[in-house]
């Protein structure tokens, strides 16, 4: 490996210094303290300047080996980011335009014993603008973000990830460096360079098998044979094949029957919740007539998905869901986005803690989107072990796109080397051609005049269709592919891959976003076969907040409030939705008033998405007015890539915001679901559960003062179906509030929960009868913690004297998360469980904590 330390210099030399590879311009100069913390403040504008400039990595090497014994030598780049010219002692090897490339350069006739490489950069942002003014024949939209992004232009022209130019959640750091290994490779006779397995069920044997690519480099003029052992001890399965490698680059794919006694024992990969991830220890040996043998080790994993379109009865169009090993599985979950605009500081730790926060909130699916990147392999592989399901989108989002020859090739190379690192996951479950670019065009978002609509449509085809798909379905036949999201599926690939419109929500998936309605209002959301992206913003907690801000920035108005805000009216938004039902707060002291603002955006946020997830699984089994039958929730957005308002659940840093723990309740495999329609309040029982089972439930009636409940029912054997949303209680609001006298909209508040036997329960679930700033009788409420150490864990007894809505604790900077948050506190006492990231005392989070309800909004 040629990681480690490279000298890095910009264009006209006056800033030279030592940078890590893997690594970027941005975080040398910050580890070498020539710039402050590029989140700081505004030094995303401040910082313009280092993606202006052309940089230079260079390095010099000795080979380790004898150059003269080696048939063939190469340069190999997992990834340059992205516009280089690649030199090696003074020889222009070549040159690298694509983020999402592996690059290798045969430099048999050029290395030497001591050599010098270079890696010259070109700005990223100059090299799109020039390729858009480049792009005679007509424009390609967008030109630019829109201003409130602070971002650069012509994004679409630069095969990078799009979002470094700016988003609506990002800032604009569009980074140069190698971002990822660089190394040399020698050897003889042939190389082996992609090696995959996919799994396959053959339903007429009953028999599962597994489909094993290996990709080789032949150097020798004659061909190479030789035998390929695959085995796997624990299925009883060995098999031998005899093999015969063609001079040049070319594949040979072995097909491995499982032993016909174990196939019914092998243990399947399941999602989080719906069964085991067993992975299987796999050897597979090439021992060649010529050249060294090579060892392969790897997990092998059973399991198989469909993507299910078919004529749902009652309704017009097709339904949109995923059977995983023959089961439906309804998808909970959320959206990737990059985790930080600096790759390289991604680590393992904390794809680990956003991926395990993910799994503990109950979820098992997410989409990594578009705009981003492909992750890297560690990502994957903790998926593999979590049970996540991946929906994987291709690296386009939000615009249209160039098709001429030379970005044609650029993607195809793109495409075929990631399809062939990542397809031997199971957690990926689908490719998806791109983000919301179908319904750019069907919903016109850049003005084209319909006169000239036809080239676009045609370049779409051309890029998504006829390149894309081609290679994905090449390259891959174990999972499906959509061209698009939202998209129609198999209607819009009967309009010719474009949909009139792509939200209908009688096919595929949508994406919707509504923030002028009450989001308490249910009716306001699209009753969807699948709900692809939803969401609203909050702001993320003081404490991460403060870490990039200085005290003047502490006010929901300051410059730096309206600087991180790259949604267009996005504060306003979260003050109109807040307004709905909840008292803006009045504090005359101003870091009191932003501290109030930020808990409210996130109590909003958190309730609004509840409501919708909610609406979104209770809508699984039926059909109304011929819509439903709704098979996923992925609310936007699952993480952060700055510090900042957006509509993550997890912060920056990885702490969780009050919306990720209501995604641990709303997304928990059992839960009793409310919701009112002209007066009557139903509730609905819903499981993800493999088996029906019969449970009580139980509602409690509270008046806001008084911990003791009003009245209580409990209705026994309520039937759950298995996998499954059905309605188990219906009652009029009037008739409830004459059961439990004294009780009005605005006095009273309901809570419900599922119990069964065995100790299986769901969360407590809420239902408001009035909005909260119209409530009577809340109290304010002297609210006090004790905190002690149980082995690894904190445990926090709260104490209360009245009922105390959306009760927070936050210990500020310590990082870890709580078993529960934010929740409805109804009863005196209540213990929570935190659960530490990093070592720290009883002292620590005495001193820290902060409990805050909504009676301390004033």
């Amino acid at each position: 490996s040629l990681g480690g330390s490279w000298r890095l210099s910009n264009g006209n030399g006056s800033v030279v210094l030592r940078g890590q590879v893997p690594g970027c311009v941005h975080t040398a100069l910050h580890r070498r303290g020539l710039i402050q913390d590029p989140y700081y403040r505004f030094n995303d504008m401040m910082y313009r300047w280092i993606s202006l400039d052309n940089w230079t990595y260079s390095k010099t090497f000795k080979t380790p080996f004898d150059v003269r014994k080696w048939q063939k030598v190469n340069l190999v780049f997992e990834g340059v980011d992205t516009v280089a010219q690649i030199l090696i002692n003074n020889v222009t090897l070549g040159r690298t335009d694509n983020m999402f490339n592996r690059y290798s350069f045969d430099v048999t006739s050029v290395i030497k014993e001591v050599n010098f490489v270079e890696v010259r950069f070109l700005s990223a942002v100059s090299y799109a603008a020039e390729q858009s003014r480049c792009h005679k024949a007509y424009s390609i939209p967008p030109a630019c973000p829109p201003p409130v992004q602070k971002g650069e232009c012509h994004a679409n022209f630069i095969r990078k990830e799009q979002c470094s130019f700016s988003w609506d959640w990002g800032p604009s750091f569009p980074t140069q460096g190698i971002w990822k290994d660089v190394r040399i490779e020698a050897y003889n006779h042939y190389h082996l360079i992609y090696f995959s397995l996919t799994s396959f069920f053959v339903k007429s044997t009953q028999q599962w098998s597994l489909e094993i690519e290996s990709i080789f480099d032949v150097v020798s003029s004659k061909p190479v044979a030789g035998l390929v052992t695959v085995n796997i001890p624990k299925l009883q399965t060995q098999q031998t094949f005899s093999v015969k490698l063609q001079p040049g680059e070319g594949s040979i794919v072995l097909l491995v029957n499982i032993n016909k006694v174990r196939s019914s024992v092998v243990e399947a990969w399941w999602p989080n919740g719906h069964g085991k991830q067993t992975g299987y220890n796999m050897t597979t040996t090439f021992i060649m007539e010529a050249g060294y043998p090579i060892e392969k080790f790897s997990k092998a994993y059973f399991r198989t998905v469909e993507l299910v379109q078919e004529p749902v009865p009652g309704s017009p169009g097709l339904s949109f869901y995923f059977r995983i090993n023959g089961r439906p599985i309804f998808l909970k979950g959320s959206n990737w986005i990059p985790a930080d605009s600096f790759q390289d500081r991604v680590t393992y730790d904390i794809l680990w803690l956003l991926l395990k926060s993910a799994a503990d909130a109950n979820m098992n699916a997410l989409r990594v989107w578009g705009g981003g990147v492909y992750e890297q392999d560690e990502f994957y592989d903790i998926c593999n072990e979590l049970g996540i399901m991946i929906w994987q989108d291709f690296m386009f989002a939000c615009a249209l796109y160039p098709a001429d020859q030379n970005y044609l090739e650029s993607v195809r190379a793109e495409v075929s080397h990631q399809v062939r690192r990542l397809k031997s996951h199971p957690s990926i479950i689908l490719w998806s051609g791109n983000n919301e670019n179908e319904a750019a065009i069907a919903s016109n978002w850049f003005s084209i005049p319909y006169a000239d609509r036809e080239v676009y449509v045609k370049d779409y085809v051309m890029l998504y269709v006829k390149n894309i798909r081609e290679i994905v379905l090449t390259e891959d036949k174990s999972r499906p592919f959509i061209a698009s999201s939202p998209t129609n599926g198999l209607e819009s690939v009967k309009e010719g891959w474009l949909s009139q419109n792509p939200y209908d929500t009688h096919y595929g998936d949508t994406h919707f976003y509504d923030y002028s309605n009450d989001c308490w209002n249910w009716t306001v959301y699209p009753k969807t076969r699948f709900a692809s992206e939803y969401g609203f913003q909050s702001w993320p907690s003081f404490s991460t907040i403060e870490k990039v801000s200085s005290t003047e920035d502490w006010s929901y108005t300051s410059n730096f409030s309206l600087h991180r805000q790259h949604h267009e009216n996005g504060n306003d938004q979260m003050l109109q939705q807040i307004g709905y039902h909840f008292k803006l707060p009045q504090s005359t002291d101003p870091i009191k008033k932003f501290k109030d603002m930020i808990y409210l955006t996130q109590v909003m946020q958190a309730q609004c998405i509840k409501t919708e997830t909610e609406f979104y699984r209770f809508s699984q089994s039926e059909i109304i007015k011929g819509e439903g039958h709704t098979m996923g929730a992925l609310y936007w957005q699952l993480n952060d890539i700055w510090q900042a308002p957006s509509w993550a659940s997890l912060e920056y840093g990885g702490k969780w915001k009050l919306l990720h723990y209501f995604a641990q309740n709303f997304f928990a495999p059992l839960l009793p679901v409310a919701y009112e329609d002209k007066g009557v309040l139903y509730i609905y029982g819903v499981s993800d559960l493999h088996e029906e089972h019969k449970l009580t439930l139980r509602v409690f009636v509270h008046a806001w003062s008084s911990l003791e409940p009003v009245c209580t029912l409990a209705k026994d054997d309520v039937t759950v179906k298995a996998q499954s949303a059905v309605p188990i209680y219906k009652e009029s609001i009037n008739d409830l509030l004459e059961r439990c006298r004294n009780c009005t909209r605005k006095s009273c508040v309901i809570t419900f929960c599922l119990v069964g036997e065995g100790g299986l329960q769901s969360p407590m679930n809420h239902h408001f009868l009035s909005s909260l700033k119209d409530a009577v009788g809340l109290e304010k409420t002297q609210l006090s913690a004790s905190v002690s150490q149980r082995d690894n864990t904190y445990v926090f007894v709260l104490q209360t004297t009245a009922i105390a809505p959306f009760v927070s604790l936050d210990v500020g900077s310590i990082k870890g998360r709580f078993s529960d948050n934010g929740f409805l506190m109804t009863e005196k006492k209540k213990t929570v469980v935190f659960y530490p990231w990093e070592p720290t005392s009883v002292e620590e989070l005495e001193k820290s904590l902060t409990l805050t309800s909504l009676a301390d909004v004033v």
